[in-house]
């Protein structure tokens, strides 16, 4: 006759249920990570998404500095090309993106795709603050106007729309 083993705290007294297809690992569904091709464990995927991570020291540096610098200058031009920043602000992402994965050499990895989001932004803060300081100077004078907001509202649409498009564009993600 059998018997049901008694219910402990522990995790490894779970029922074993599943078994990581690339490993044959026995692996419990808490312990299961679901990939497109199946369950497996998670030394398997950590192995996995090491092979993507192929950047080099000199690519953070490199694209960071490239993603501020051309940012920056998209921020200016944002400001000036008013509201076609709605429909270019997309494709300067993508163009950052470019320069980018041109200055790495297509290298890859999820720290650099983040630390060039990041330097996007920081690229775009400069302006962003003088047009800011900008408006409040029209405010203590009296001479703020709707149109007064206006090259900060696209230095902001800017930025939201080109640092999304810029970091799909480096993971390779095309849904956008």
């Amino acid at each position: 006759m059998r018997h049901k083993p008694e219910s402990s705290s522990n995790s490894k007294d779970q029922l074993v249920t599943l078994r990581c297809n690339r490993c044959g690992t026995p692996i419990t569904p808490e312990e299961a990570i679901q990939t497109p091709t199946g369950y497996r464990c998670k030394d398997c995927v950590h192995q996995q998404q090491k092979v993507f991570d192929t950047s080099k020291p000199l690519d953070f540096i490199l694209g960071f500095l490239v993603a501020a610098l051309l940012s920056l200058l998209g921020s200016y031009l944002s400001s000036l090309i008013g509201f076609f920043t709605f429909l270019l602000a997309p494709a300067a992402g993508v163009g950052i993106a470019e320069a980018v994965r041109a200055v790495t050499k297509k290298r890859r990895s999820k720290r650099l795709f983040r630390l060039v989001s990041i330097g996007m932004v920081l690229g775009g803060l400069p302006l962003m603050i003088i047009s800011l300081l900008n408006l409040l100077l029209r405010l203590q004078f009296g001479t703020f106007s709707f149109f007064s907001l206006l090259p900060l509202g696209y230095q902001i649409l800017y930025l939201a729309m080109a640092v999304p498009s810029a970091y799909y564009r480096l993971t390779g993600n095309r849904r956008l």
